[in-house]
């Protein structure tokens, strides 16, 4: 449970229509497995303690009474296991029945909640037996003296870890058109219970995991969803028992149907929190009656899968069209800019690199919107002191690939006229020798477009701005930043998108060799003619850095559980030190580097995280970093 992972489980057991005895027996072996194999919050089909399918037997008291007793054995039982049990069960009250999920811990029935919504169309006749419990509020005495809250909107409220806060519904509440859910979330419940005997039918599974992940997401919360299996009555429907856990539109885990299998996941609650807390629109008003449980805070397995890349999607169908919507997005955001200034050209700076070839191709992509040739673009390259013969072929071979106005300026010249002009010794590569050269080119570029009534277009990625890795007022500024909120992970696969669609051969193979290359500015000397300078091996690797910046920013976790979440992400790619002196780094450089992003130039937001001041990043550039850095040396 630290860091907020609680271990979830959706069970199934096998059931005999009617025999109490048996299905209570099977239950409490389930909490013992399911508590063994670490699982917290444990949910069990509804009406699990009878069978769902016992049609006119409801109406039996010998079936009533003998589902309670089981039920008080059940929760005496549950004082040897560190969890909290939700089991179905019908309940009698005030001369009426009710279809019930019963909250069981340490030894207590900690509270009934009914169900809302009663089916009585198709198959469903539930009417016949059972009372809606929506507006049910009262206390249940048991044979044992506890009195037990008994209502739609209750709570159950962790005392150890008190963001985690679970409310129930039953199988229908899910499926109309305002489930109970909607309320118990918005009073403040971040995990959802649902207690179902959903039958099957074709189709039927594909609509409930829509349902179900779908209601996740809208709630920001996790749904663990138990459905009734094999061993309920076959006389008219069949139950599949199809399980799913999801969390805030993800599905975690899913049972395969017909098998009555247990489904373990982990939610994370810190993580569900953090997306409210970011929702301006998620207004909690709670009205609800909280009830405590307790739960051991100790460390929790993690099972769930952990993407190094958060920022692609692993499915190949899938980041191909998320490849070509962002391309879509970046060349309409142009697109917009250059009509708004009646720009009659576009001016873009080209080294090669991986970041100058994505805006370029952006550019004619913007141009193709416009109707306008692509001569209209001037794509300048820059020699400078650091610049190599591959990246420099590739420039030029690629401007000419697209259509667009080659130029050329060699800065070598007027770079050491500077050097000569501020006293810098050009046999001295320090940041100076750098920056100057980063700088000369920015002011050609501005130049060039002043001369062309033109734009010059921003080549920097959203990587490089959370690292500061880019020369203030050199290659920092533009006129409009095209990737500003691309991390350098995506840029990679949107060139490589480029090159497998363009359909031309000769642009293609010159794309796949800039992504060959390695990432660098060039601007120290090369050695032997190559590259001299590669940036990941100052700064660290993109990919750590670039899930890094997704969980500070898309998530706000603190340092512990990023790291802990990078060990997992990265096992077997690199050594834990590693990760953790690239965090280091992250940390320290992005709080001291934010002057640089509170003055960038507009560009178009791609994705959910963005470091705009005028976006999401609303950062003072003299915030202090400390608490942050210290929890990385605790480490």
């Amino acid at each position: 449970m630290r860091h907020g992972f609680v271990k979830v489980a959706a069970v199934t057991p096998k059931v005999r229509v009617a025999d109490t005895k048996y299905n209570g027996e099977r239950i409490r072996q389930l909490m013992k497995e399911t508590s063994e194999e670490g699982a917290k919050v444990i949910v069990f089909p509804e009406l699990c303690m009878t069978g769902y399918s016992c049609g006119d037997l409801f109406l039996q008291e010998k079936l009533i009474a003998d589902a309670r007793e089981e039920l008080l054995v059940t929760a005496k039982e549950s004082w040897k296991y560190d969890g909290i049990f939700f089991i179905g069960l019908p309940m009698d009250m005030n001369g009426k029945l009710y279809n019930v999920a019963a909250a069981v811990s340490k030894g207590e029935i900690l509270g009934i909640v009914p169900k809302t919504f009663i089916p009585n169309y198709n198959e469903f006749y539930e009417a016949r037996h059972f009372a809606s419990g929506q507006d049910l509020c009262t206390e249940l005495t048991f044979e044992n003296g506890q009195k037990v809250p008994v209502d739609t909107d209750l709570i159950f409220t962790c005392e150890e870890l008190p963001k985690l806060k679970i409310a129930a519904e039953i199988c229908e509440d899910l499926w109309t058109p305002e489930p109970p859910s909607i309320h118990h979330a918005l009073s403040g419940a971040d995990l959802i219970v649902n207690l179902s005997a959903s039958d099957e039918t074709t189709g039927k599974d594909t609509y409930r995991e829509a349902l179900v992940s779908g209601q996740s997401a809208r709630l920001l919360c996790g749904y663990i969803y138990a459905s009734a299996g094999d061993g309920e009555s076959t006389q008219d429907v069949v139950y599949s028992g199809h399980n799913i856990i999801a969390e805030n539109g993800r599905i975690l885990k899913e049972s395969r149907r017909f098998t009555n299998e247990t489904i373990y996941a982990e939610i994370d609650i810190e993580r569900l929190e953090a997306e409210r807390r970011r929702m301006s629109t998620f207004q909690i008003e709670d009205d609800h009656v909280h009830i405590p449980f307790h739960l051991t805070i100790e460390d929790t397995k993690l099972t769930r899968y952990v993407d190094p890349a958060p920022f692609v999607p692993g499915d190949q169908a899938e980041r191909d069209k998320r490849c070509d919507e962002i391309l879509s997005i970046q060349a309409m955001g142009l697109k917009k800019r250059l009509e708004h200034t009646n720009c009659q050209s576009a001016v873009v700076g080209i080294s090669g690199g991986l970041d100058s070839t994505l805006a370029l191709l952006v550019t004619v992509r913007a141009f193709d919107l416009l109707g306008k040739d692509h001569s209209c673009i001037t794509a300048v390259t820059m020699p400078g002191f650091g610049t190599t013969d591959r990246t420099y072929d590739n420039a030029v071979n690629m401007i000419k690939c697209v259509g667009a106005e080659f130029m050329e300026v060699d800065i070598k010249e007027a770079v050491n006229i500077h050097f000569k002009d501020i006293g810098q010794n050009p046999q001295v590569h320090d940041v100076t020798y750098e920056n100057c050269q980063a700088r000369e080119r920015t002011q050609i570029l501005m130049d060039v477009a002043n001369k062309k009534n033109g734009m010059v277009i921003g080549t920097g990625d959203m990587s490089e701005l959370a690292l500061g890795w880019a020369t203030y007022n050199g290659d920092h500024m533009s006129m409009y930043g095209v990737n500003a909120s691309v991390p350098k992970t995506l840029v990679r696969h949107l060139v490589r998108y480029y090159a497998d669609t363009c359909g031309e051969e000769k642009l293609s193979a010159i794309l796949l060799d800039v992504l060959d290359t390695p990432v660098s500015p060039e601007l120290l000397p090369p050695e032997n003619g190559k590259i001299s300078q590669k940036t990941e091996d100052i700064v660290g690797p993109y990919e750590l850095h670039d899930f890094f910046l997704y969980y500070v920013l898309r998530m706000g976790f603190a340092p512990a559980k990023i790291y802990r979440l990078a060990k997992i992400a990265f096992a077997g790619v690199y050594e834990d030190t590693f990760i953790l002196k690239w965090l280091k780094t992250f940390y320290r450089r992005f709080f001291a580097q934010q002057f640089k992003r509170s003055c960038l130039p507009d560009g178009p937001k791609v994705g959910t995280v963005a470091v705009s001041p005028r976006g999401d990043l609303r950062m003072p550039s003299d915030a202090c970093g400390r608490i942050w850095l210290d929890e990385v040396d605790r480490l």
